[in-house]
């Protein structure tokens, strides 16, 4: 079983550095369900960059949907990350179920369908990074009620985050996690990404969901004291990210080049908010 964790930990350092490094402040009885439960979540969200086409990835994730019902016993057995996944959940008197809505929503990821609307997006962020971030809670031994609010705060952050780093991928394969009501709002289209046409249109929609991250994250800090202690690393990846947000505001910021976080400027933001959660929304 050590082994599955070990493997679940090493998936998480050389993919999510931010969630690796938070995790070390977790207490040290919790981070193997940490590294289980992001391991899982990376899992799920790299289903469109390992299956091509929409009938593979079905097939990923209707076996992830299974696997979170007990319906694969055996072959999870066979799996690292679904043998750890399971034994936390054993651990910590959690179901499987809880993760089943998060797989339906990454359904969207395997076909080249557009967001429609902000409220759909609000909803994917609500049912992904959202509810990561309130099984991370969980594990860390909170009783999820006083950070709900903010772990929806926090998913949409995480969210808006991660469409504005994989925009160039999205565009690559004529994907849209952009709202479409929001880039019409702005005069934009869909084509001008795929594209990867820079309009003002476009920097003008882009800018609107960066205020939203902002916003969000302020949010979440503005909670800091109502987060228990014990709740706290799992909202500490968002640490290094209201800067990187504040570099795209940048004359000279490409989207379809965006900035990188240093990897000690994002160990530096996640010590600091570790010692004061308050920093987590701050510059």
């Amino acid at each position: 079983m050590e082994d599955q964790f070990k493997y679940c930990a090493a998936l998480v350092r050389g993919s999510d550095r931010d969630r690796y490094l938070a995790t070390l402040f977790a207490p040290a009885e919790r981070r193997d369900a940490l590294f289980a439960l992001y391991a899982f979540d990376l899992e799920i969200s790299r289903v469109r960059n390992l299956a091509r086409e929409p009938m593979p990835g079905e097939i990923r994730l209707q076996w992830w949907r299974e696997m979170l019902l007990g319906e694969r016993a055996t072959e999870a057995a066979a799996n690292p990350v679904a043998t750890a996944l399971l034994e936390v959940f054993r651990r910590h008197d959690l179901s499987g179920e809880r993760l089943v809505d998060l797989v339906e929503a990454h359904r969207f990821d395997v076909y080249n369908e557009l967001m429609p609307d902000l409220e759909a997006f609000r909803s994917y962020a609500a049912r992904t990074a959202g509810v990561i971030l309130q099984v991370a809670a969980l594990i860390l031994g909170d009783n999820g009620v006083a950070t709900a609010g903010p772990s929806l705060e926090a998913g949409e952050a995480q969210t808006i985050a991660n469409v504005l780093a994989a925009l160039p991928r999205h565009a690559a394969r004529r994907q849209l996690y952009v709202p479409l009501d929001v880039l019409r709002h702005y005069r934009a289209e869909p084509d001008d990404i795929f594209a990867m046409r820079v309009t003002p249109g476009l920097r003008a929609a882009l800018a609107e969901l960066r205020l939203l991250a902002r916003r969000s994250l302020s949010l979440v800090g503005a909670a800091s004291l109502e987060i228990p202690v014990i709740a706290q690393p799992g909202f500490l990846p968002l640490a290094p990210l209201r800067q990187w947000l504040l570099d795209m505001e940048r004359p000279d910021y490409d989207p379809f080049d965006p900035p990188r976080i240093t990897s000690w400027r994002g160990q530096w933001r996640i010590w600091r908010a570790a010692k004061s959660f308050l920093r987590i929304g701050a510059q």
